[in-house]
């Protein structure tokens, strides 16, 4: 069987039903916990972390993520996806989260939608 989102196979008895489509795990997990870069209850807990923690722990992809927008100065979405060989709904996780601990944010350049250092 093949995933309907990612087009990935999937070994019998591991697809997931969703509306009407089939999934793998992952793809699965995304649809039902979509990424959300606009939660303020996640940027107040990310925040109250790092004053008690002093620092908040960054994932290598996040590193990357960052080192990218510092030598560009911004980059699209799918530009990092290029560049890292990631999957999109990976990369937006991770925009997520390093929009939660307000260390990038997105910006309008000429109608694109690029990310860029908080």
């Amino acid at each position: 069987m093949i995933c309907d989102r990612c087009s990935q196979t999937i070994e019998h008895g591991e697809e997931r039903e969703h509306h009407g489509q089939n999934f793998c795990e992952d793809c699965y997990m995304d649809a039902l916990s979509p990424a959300r870069a606009c939660d303020p209850w996640a940027v107040h807990s990310a925040q109250s972390l790092a004053k008690s923690e002093g620092t908040l722990e960054l994932t290598e992809i996040q590193k990357k993520i960052l080192r990218i927008l510092e030598e560009t100065g911004g980059a699209e979405p799918a530009a990092i996806i290029n560049r890292l060989q990631i999957k999109p709904a990976d990369l937006e996780r991770e925009v997520a989260a390093l929009r939660h601990m307000e260390k990038l944010k997105g910006e309008l350049r000429d109608g694109k939608k690029f990310l860029i250092l908080w």
